[in-house]
């Protein structure tokens, strides 16, 4: 065989299962490439099929950077492009991959000291972060009349991360997020200054420093250069969720070489919160000039039925939705149904009718979901779905508790590698029996963290911390500060362990939690390491979070529209499909709000494979047991075109006889002549 035909043979095998479009991607070669992949168009098989054919041309895995959103959804593109490699015949190394933060903490890692960070810095978790915002909010803004309405760290560290990930002046975005407090624009710039001056004396850095920090790096003639010369291709998934601050990211990575791919879909761009936007996407020529745009719109998810009411909803909006969706083949299916519900009870009533209607007719309640624009939108359903004893599960709205005992510990080893860590010490002195916030302050202020001086000199000043926490505490006090001197998390372990069982129930589930922390910390150079990996991408399952075992074989999903994204079911309800809830009404102070909650609702319609039912409430009572009601609007996004799409029932209360099924009565003669015999 002669080597072009080895070489076409190759290929072939690489391609292998990829439709038209998916190998126009695949085996493209050029400069910068935007693939705008429509839902459920198959993006994971074309980019990792795409990274495993840039693989087999000879490029090194180690120069192919893949950036995500998830360090699962890089963990699995990874393993489809090796796997696609392996199955034609290549053997390779390990592809760079992970979520922009944890690159960019990687790098700077390893570059520390050369960029002038603390080789032990320690990353803060949003929720620490918040509590350094708390501190230097009390601190700046003490002077500020009693009884003015002073915005929460929360909403202080929202407008902190807007301005940086957008490029936006701080007044601009306090208008933005917090119009009521436009007063203030001042005080919070100062606020914002003193949280950045505070984070710098600890040697403390948030997620937004991850990225400034590299991007500052990269910034640099010889550094950047350097740094960027590192891969030779770089890609991007989810690319309609970037910001300002990623997309000069990429630009820097890319200054010297074009070859850069995104994939995403403007049309699921749902992070508006986040900063993202999607005119990145859509304006991906302006910042990567002479760019080439593939499309996928073939949807291997959901029916025809379902995809001509997205592309009616995709029809309907003023710009975006770049892409229209079609199923590989036209099959007999049902067409998605609109129903209209007398009121919210009558509305839990007919879901849970539909969902038991599927369960009969073999589609099990795990791939069935009710899908709500707000968490709480759900509340009346979940009381119907309780009397009716139909097992649910819920996502979204609410965060998922935080595992405190984990955090103790990591925080225990962020202590270890950075003794300066001011939220770190608040922590974990606060275990320490008898001691509280007042104490564990006076202890902090004893230890000088923002003293000049090397960070050694701080646990030279440990005596006179102890001596500010009552005697109680002052035995496991030295037995957790000898642990830091260790830098071992074997020891941090053992001697936070007492702590932990003082502190929670079920405290030996809680410490076999710590065991995978303990071995992670094996393998790295610092225990700060592992404290950033929880904190940039935090476990989903401890002890803190287990409940009584499920006992019941199914269960039904209900999920906010955001937390589906990604996700699929084989039949989807969506309830409340009024006015003021599809969209919010809190989302419509301007256009880009309106838009957005556009594409949140065609997220929604696009996570259905087989059956789609979207309800809504003709009424609205204003108490649960009132009378009292207004009028329910349907969707302005279920326009005349879209309904057109969509099968329209008017369901009847279950208790309401129908009165077309009873024979006419001549009431205006019975009526006339009672009349009559009264008025002679």
């Amino acid at each position: 065989m002669s080597p072009h035909s080895a070489m076409l043979e190759r290929m072939y095998d690489l391609l292998e299962g990829l439709n038209e479009e998916q190998r126009a991607v695949a085996a493209f070669d050029g400069g910068p490439l935007r693939v705008l992949a429509g839902a459920g168009t198959g993006k994971t098989t074309a980019l990792s099929s795409r990274v495993a054919r840039i693989v087999a041309d000879g490029i090194p895995a180690e120069r192919v950077l893949l950036l995500t959103f998830t360090r699962r959804a890089a963990r699995q593109m990874v393993e489809r492009s090796h796997a696609r490699l392996a199955r034609a015949g290549h053997r390779s190394g390990r592809v760079s991959g992970g979520t922009f933060h944890s690159v960019a903490h990687r790098t700077l890692r390893q570059h520390a000291a050369r960029l002038g960070l603390p080789e032990g810095f320690s990353v803060l978790d949003p929720a620490d972060a918040a509590d350094v915002m708390d501190v230097v909010r009390d601190e700046v803004l003490k002077d500020l009349p009693n009884g003015r309405r002073i915005p929460r760290k929360s909403t202080l560290l929202d407008i902190y991360s807007r301005a940086v990930d957008t490029g936006t002046p701080v007044g601009e975005v306090v208008i933005a997020v917090a119009p009521w407090a436009s007063d203030l624009v001042e005080p919070i710039g100062a606020v914002c200054k003193a949280y950045i001056a505070r984070k710098r004396r600890l040697g403390l850095l948030d997620f937004d420093d991850l990225l400034l920090h590299w991007r500052q790096a990269l910034r640099d003639d010889l550094v950047g250069r350097s740094l960027a010369s590192m891969y030779d291709h770089v890609l991007v998934d989810e690319y309609q969720d970037v910001n300002s601050l990623q997309v000069e990211l990429l630009q820097l990575l890319r200054k010297h070489d074009p070859r850069i791919t995104v994939v995403g879909d403007d049309a699921q761009a749902i992070y508006s919160f986040r900063a993202s936007d999607p005119r990145h996407i859509l304006e991906f020529e302006s910042d990567f000039p002479d760019a080439t745009t593939l499309q996928l719109t073939v949807n291997y998810r959901s029916t025809q039925n379902i995809l001509n009411t997205a592309n009616a909803i995709a029809d309907d909006a003023p710009s975006g939705f770049s892409t229209r969706l079609r199923a590989p083949s036209v099959d007999p299916s049902t067409t998605p149904q609109l129903l209209r519900c007398a009121d919210e009870d009558h509305q839990s009533t007919a879901v849970c009718e539909q969902v038991l209607a599927h369960r009969e007719a073999g589609v099990p309640l795990q791939q069935q979901a009710v899908l709500v624009r707000a968490a709480h939108h759900s509340d009346r359903l979940e009381i119907e779905l309780g009397r009716r004893g139909i097992p649910f599960v819920k996502y979204g709205g609410l965060r998922y508790l935080e595992a405190a005992h984990v955090k103790d510990l990591l925080a225990s080893f962020r202590i270890a590698d950075n003794p300066r860590d001011e939220v770190a010490w608040f922590r974990v002195l606060q275990l320490l029996p008898a001691v509280g916030p007042a104490k564990a302050k006076r202890a902090i202020a004893a230890l000088g963290l923002t003293a000049d001086g090397e960070d050694a000199e701080v646990m030279l000043r440990w005596p006179l911390a102890l001596a500010e926490l009552p005697n109680v505490a002052q035995e496991p006090a030295e037995a957790v500060a000898r642990a830091v001197g260790t830098k071992q998390a074997e020891a941090l372990r053992q001697a936070m362990a007492p702590l932990i069982r003082a502190a929670y129930d079920n405290p030996e589930e809680r410490l076999a939690d710590l065991d995978p922390l303990v071995e992670a910390a094996a393998g790295v150079p610092r225990l700060s390491d592992v404290a950033a990996d929880h904190a940039l991408e935090p476990p989903r399952s401890t002890g803190d979070l287990a409940g009584t075992p499920a006992i019941d074989e199914d269960w039904l999903v209900i999920s906010t529209l955001h937390s589906a994204k990604g996700l699929e079911w084989d039949a989807v309800h969506i309830i409340h499909a009024a006015d003021g809830n599809i969209p919010s009404d809190m989302a419509l102070t301007d256009r880009n709000g309106l838009e957005e909650e556009r594409r949140l609702f065609y997220v929604g319609v696009t996570r259905a494979r087989h059956d789609l039912h979207v309800y809504v409430p003709l009424r609205y009572h204003h108490r649960p047991n009132g009378d009292q009601h207004s009028w329910g609007q349907p969707s302005r996004f279920l326009s005349a075109s879209v309904k057109a799409t969509m099968d329209e029932v008017t369901l009847l209360r279950p208790d309401a006889e129908n009165l077309a099924d009873i024979a006419t009565v001549d009431t205006t003669s019975a009526v006339d002549a009672e009349l009559g015999d009264l008025f002679g």
